[in-house]
C-alpha cells in the first residue's frame, strides 16, 4: 500500500527544541525511506506550537531529499496567500531539481487569523488568493515569458528558472477540510486531493470525497486517476493497552494546542470559514476512543491497526494514509517504533490498489531513486 509520513509539530520549545524536533524528523524520514513508505509530507505554519516549527516546508524537505533515496517529498501544504508566486515556484522548482523529481506540491489556504494578521492579509480573501496564486505557479512552471495581471499580483514578463525536473510540473495537491466548495473546485481542476477525517463525522467526509470525485469525473478526468492522501494519526505498538494510553495523552495535548489556536477566530468567523466553528467545538468533544471506533484514528496493535486501515479504506475508497507518528511530544522511540510495525505488519496486509495511480507514484519514484547519485543518500 501507499502509506507516507507526516510531519505537523505541535510541540513548544519548552517541550522540544527546535533542533531536537528536526534531528528525531529527520531520523524518522531516513528509517521511512528504508522501510518502504511512500512519501514524507510536513506544514507550513507560523508563530503557535501547533505547527509553528515549519514555516518553510521546502526548507526541511531540501534536507530530507539529501538524506534519502527513494521517497516523495510533499510540502503539506505551501500557502499561496502567504507567498508571492514567483518565489514559491522558483522554490518548488529547485527542491524538484535538487530531489531528482520526487518533490509532489500541496497548496493550502490557511485558517489561522494570526498569521492572516502579521501578513496582513484580509482572511476573507483566502480562497480568491489561494486559486490565483496556484494558477499564477502553474504558469511560471510550463510557460516562458509569463505576463501575470492578476487582483492580487502583477508581473512579467517572466521565464522561470530552473523550470520543474518533473514535466509539466509536480503532482499537485489540494488541501481541503470542510467547505464542499473547496473539494468540488479541486475536483474541477484535476488535482489530487488532501483531507483529514477526524474533523467532522465518516459520513460526512465521505460525501465531501463524493462531490471531489464527482467534479473530476464531470471535468473529463478518469476515474480512479486520482490520488487522495488522509491526514492521520498513528500510535502503534505490541501492547495495545499501552499504545492507547500513551496516545491519549499527546492526541489531548495535540487537540489542545490546535483549540487553543483557533480561539480568536471563534470571535471573528469570517464569512468563506463557515465550516470551521463547527469542526473546532466538535473536535474538543471526541476522545480518542470515539475516534478509533470510527477508525479516524490509527491506534494498539498491529492487529487493530488492520482493521483500522480496512475501515477507513472501505468508508473512503483509495485512499493513502499519510500518518503523524510523532504528534505532540510523542518520543521518539515511540515514533520509531510505530513506523516500524506499521511497515512489518500492517502495509503487507494492503496490496496497492490496481488502478494505475499506485503504480504510477511508484514508477515516479523509481525513476528518481535511480537517477541520484549515491552522495545525495550520505
Amino acid at each position: 500500500m501507499l502509506a507516507g509520513v507526516n510531519f505537523f509539530p505541535t510541540v513548544s520549545p519548552a517541550e522540544k527544541s527546535a533542533v531536537q524536533f528536526f534531528d528525531e524528523a529527520l531520523e524518522l524520514s531516513i528509517l521511512a525511506d528504508r522501510l518502504g513508505y511512500s512519501s514524507v509530507k510536513i506544514v507550513e505554519h507560523y508563530f503557535y506550537p501547533y505547527g509553528g516549527y515549519s514555516p518553510d516546508p521546502v526548507t526541511f524537505l531540501a534536507a530530507v531529499a539529501t538524506r534519502t533515496e527513494r521517497i516523495r517529498l510533499i510540502t503539506g501544504a505551501n500557502i499561496p496567500a502567504f507567498n508571492h508566486p514567483i518565489k514559491l515556484a522558483g522554490q518548488l522548482a529547485m527542491l524538484d531539481n535538487l530531489s531528482h523529481g520526487r518533490l509532489d506540491v500541496g497548496f493550502a489556504r490557511a485558517f489561522l487569523p494570526g498569521e492572516f494578521e502579521a501578513f496582513e492579509v484580509d482572511m476573507d480573501t483566502s480562497r480568491a488568493r489561494h486559486q490565483e496564486g496556484i494558477a499564477a505557479v502553474l504558469k511560471l512552471w510550463t510557460e516562458t515569458d509569463v505576463v501575470w495581471n492578476g487582483t492580487f499580483h502583477r508581473f512579467g514578463p517572466v521565464s522561470m528558472l530552473p523550470l520543474t525536473y518533473q514535466r509539466p510540473h509536480p503532482p499537485v495537491f489540494i488541501a481541503a477540510t470542510s467547505t464542499p466548495e473547496s473539494f468540488v473546485w479541486a475536483g474541477s481542476q484535476g488535482f489530487n486531493l488532501m483531507f483529514i477525517p477526524f474533523t467532522s463525522t465518516n459520513e460526512k467526509v465521505a460525501g465531501l470525497l463524493d462531490l471531489y470525485r464527482k467534479a473530476r469525473l464531470d471535468a473529463g478526468y478518469p476515474a480512479g486517476s486520482e490520488r487522495i492522501q488522509m491526514g492521520i494519526h498513528c500510535f502503534v505498538d505490541t501492547d495495545g493497552d499501552r499504545a492507547r494510553r500513551n496516545a491519549a495523552v499527546h492526541y489531548a495535548d495535540y487537540v489542545d494546542k490546535m483549540a487553543s489556536t483557533w480561539e480568536d477566530y471563534m470571535e471573528r468567523s469570517p464569512s468563506q470559514y463557515a465550516g470551521y466553528a463547527d469542526m473546532i467545538t466538535g473536535m474538543r468533544r471526541k476522545t480518542l476512543a470515539e475516534l478509533e471506533d470510527k477508525a479516524q484514528v490509527y491506534v494498539g496493535t498491529p492487529a487493530d491497526v488492520r482493521q483500522q486501515v480496512a475501515s477507513t479504506l472501505e468508508v473512503f475508497g483509495d485512499v493513502e494514509p499519510s500518518m503523524q507518528i510523532n504528534f505532540a511530544a510523542t518520543p521518539l522511540s515511540d515514533a520509531r517504533r510505530t513506523l516500524e510495525l506499521f511497515a512489518a505488519e500492517v502495509m503487507p496486509a494492503f496490496p496497492e490498489p490496481d488502478n494505475g495511480v499506485a503504480a504510477e507514484a511508484s514508477a515516479a519514484t523509481a525513476v528518481a531513486a535511480a537517477s541520484v547519485p549515491a552522495a545525495a543518500s550520505s
